[in-house]
């Protein structure tokens, strides 16, 4: 079961202000905006006066919340579907410390409240488009919506591509409905290793073969010789991004190692405590120079 639990507005007037520039810049008619946070709780079993109570205290933080009946159409900004969120893994964790077992998740939104004239389906999704990052965030446009971020998935049986059977074309229809992002020499490989195997893939192993000869982890664009007019390069692209790290290596201790880089700091003052059995104390004035000021 999904409890909801209105927060504290999630924007200031200035950022108020700044979203309706946005609009208006794109031709928007949208005359007003109010947002406030919004928490969804996945319970087992519900929870007595005492617990709601305390949930109830643990979700308010921020300015107070609004008396007002928010008025405007509803667009519900949360995470997308199948991700936890770093705020849903600290707050339902904080539930946990504190008795809450009944909560199995906590997960917060953003309840945006647009009064508008009268727009079209495409401007909304201009609107909607304006408040989240697609890549993190999804928009809903009711409360119980909110229901879908804590549905629970059996995990999907093996499923095999007949590429005995079809040939080179299973390959390519995988490719495409999978989003492997296989090039053609990889497709070919493929068709070759499991051909000489005797035996179809699964989408396991394709899925797999795909993540580990990926460019992420193998830069093999990055990486490439690159010929230009029938001129070969001298540098292929991965060698032109750390040229600038060859050429000035000044106070730089490492780099392009594991995706990290290491700089040389500068001399800092430190502050040490005198006993590690007693709290630290600073004093200034006079004090700060007797023997009750040194041995704080």
């Amino acid at each position: 079961m999904m409890e909801i639990l209105r927060g504290s507005p999630a924007l200031s007037a200035f950022r108020i202000n700044k979203l309706l520039a946005r609009f208006q810049a794109a031709n928007l008619q949208v005359h007003n905006i109010y947002a406030e946070y919004v928490h969804f709780a996945d319970l087992n079993a519900p929870l007595n006066d005492s617990e709601q109570a305390q949930l109830t205290r643990l979700l308010q933080y921020g300015p107070a919340l609004s008396s007002h009946t928010p008025a405007g159409k509803l667009l519900l900004v949360t995470p997308r579907p199948g991700t936890i969120s770093p705020w849903s893994s600290k707050a339902t964790d904080i539930a946990h410390n504190c008795g809450l077992q009944q909560v199995d998740r906590l997960e917060r939104g953003v309840a945006y409240y647009i009064e508008a004239s009268t727009l079209t389906t495409e401007q909304w999704r201009q609107v909607a488009a304006e408040l989240h990052d697609r890549m993190m965030e999804t928009v809903f446009s009711s409360l119980t919506d909110a229901e879908k971020l804590f549905i629970h998935h059996q995990p999907a049986p093996v499923s095999s591509v007949d590429l005995l059977g079809e040939g080179r074309q299973a390959l390519i229809d995988a490719n495409l409905r999978l989003g492997l992002a296989l090039a053609e020499d990889e497709i070919d490989y493929l068709q070759e290793a499991f051909t000489k195997l005797g035996r179809n893939p699964n989408d396991i192993e394709l899925y797999m073969f795909a993540q580990a000869n990926s460019e992420h982890c193998r830069h093999k664009i990055f990486n490439a010789d690159w010929i230009i007019d029938g001129k070969p390069q001298p540098k292929s692209l991965f060698k032109m991004i750390k040229n600038t790290f060859e050429t000035t290596p000044d106070y730089v201790l490492s780099a392009y190692k594991d995706n990290a880089a290491v700089m040389e700091g500068s001399a800092v003052g430190a502050l040490l405590r005198r006993s590690q059995y007693r709290p630290l104390r600073f004093s200034s004035g006079a004090r700060a120079h007797s023997d009750e000021g040194r041995n704080a």
